[in-house]
């Protein structure tokens, strides 16, 4: 039998604590049992996004909480700016465009991050109701500087939007002090869980603009939700397996802390980036590079998906590959949530095996060595 090991930026493997109360007896959603459960997870989302305020769960994808965030929150015909650095920042303008919401962009070379100066331009020449960026661009490995954004639109009636389902939980996103007004994310990457759960933070000004939003909305209501959670509640059905699997993921986010959780994960992107270099391989983002996941380009003589079948069907990893305009060209390697040193030291050893096999030429154990070199200094 073949052992898998995923690191891929999503899903990302579940704790064997989280797997274990998820495969006990189902609770009834409106009984005390799972009343106190949702408590508890209330007070531990605060912990996770550094807020005190409220933060709204849905039973779907990240994708859901990215459309209930235009949805309650912007009119039809408002103007909004969408950075646009890769296929994230593209969902964003998606969204909008679908609900009838009218999105300047801020087009963005894949592998780059946003200059501060270029949005604060953008926000000086044009009234905007809303700004709508990523805090790492998955597709990308980018991570752009949403404090600095912060800053630009803290005080103004301009809303900051961030995706941070490869953010929250990597590394800091304090939600409060650097004044975001909007910040979602899933269950299926830095929170352990298997996919299915979406969360949304909000502001008071956020908040405010959920009483005028006259866009459609049904199921994703945050405005039901918070009523419903002051009871210890969902507005519909929840899943209580998953809500259940979180109790436990934040437990084991509070016993580590959020500072050594975020530690953990620079020094295990610093690890990965030098051993891909330490291999003659060319980092995709190297001046804004995320601690969520790391891309490369594959070499010239060899097919990036070749690589990505090849290493999870032989070796047993599973990494990912590129999207769009960069499909076949790089590969992207997680290192986030329940992704530990020796998985990176592992992966990396898969890969040097890879791309032998696939004919590059290189210094076989380099990668390996120099990754260990960074958790050993």
């Amino acid at each position: 039998m073949k052992k898998k090991t995923l690191l891929t930026p999503g899903p990302t493997p579940v704790p064997e604590r989280a797997l274990t109360r998820m495969a006990m007896p189902a609770m009834h959603h409106r009984h005390s049992e799972f009343k106190k459960v949702l408590g508890e997870v209330r007070e531990g989302l605060k912990y996770i996004f550094q807020t005190k305020g409220e933060v709204i769960i849905f039973a779907s994808s990240g994708t859901g909480a990215m459309e209930a965030a235009v949805t309650n929150t912007l009119c039809k015909g408002d103007q909004v700016l969408v950075v646009r650095s890769g296929k994230f920042g593209e969902r964003w303008a998606d969204i909008c465009k679908a609900y009838g919401v009218n999105a300047d962009g801020i087009e963005v070379k894949w592998g780059s991050a946003v200059k501060v100066s270029e949005v604060a331009a953008k926000l000086k020449a044009k009234a905007y109701k809303a700004l709508l960026i990523q805090a790492t661009e998955t597709s990308t490995a980018v991570q752009h500087p949403v404090k600095e954004i912060a800053e630009l639109t803290k005080g103004t009636e301009t809303l900051l939007i961030v995706d941070g389902v490869t953010g929250v939980g990597v590394f800091p996103l304090p939600f409060d002090e650097w004044g975001i007004d909007l910040l979602v994310t899933g269950s299926q990457k830095a929170l352990m869980l298997p996919p299915g759960l979406a969360f949304a933070a909000l502001s008071e000004k956020a908040w405010k603009a959920c009483e005028k939003s006259d866009l459609p909305k049904y199921y994703f209501n945050f405005r039901k939700e918070l009523k419903n959670l002051g009871n210890n509640e969902t507005a519909y059905t929840p899943a209580v397996s998953l809500i259940v699997g979180l109790h436990e993921v934040i437990k084991m986010y509070k016993e580590e802390t959020l500072e050594k959780v975020f530690a953990e994960n620079a020094r295990m992107a610093e690890a990965t980036r030098e051993a891909l270099k330490a291999m003659g391989l060319k980092l995709f983002a190297p001046e804004s590079p995320s601690d969520a996941c790391t891309a490369a380009w594959t070499p010239e003589t060899v097919d990036g998906a070749e690589v990505v079948k090849r290493i999870r069907d032989v070796y047993g990893y599973a990494i990912a590959g590129g999207q769009d305009q960069v499909k076949g060209k790089i590969i992207r390697i997680a290192h986030m949530g329940y992704i530990a040193r020796y998985d990176i030291i592992a992966g990396i050893a898969a890969l040097e095996q890879t791309l032998t096999d696939l004919g590059y030429k290189f210094e076989l154990g380099s990668g390996v060595r120099r990754a260990e070199q960074v958790f050993g200094g």
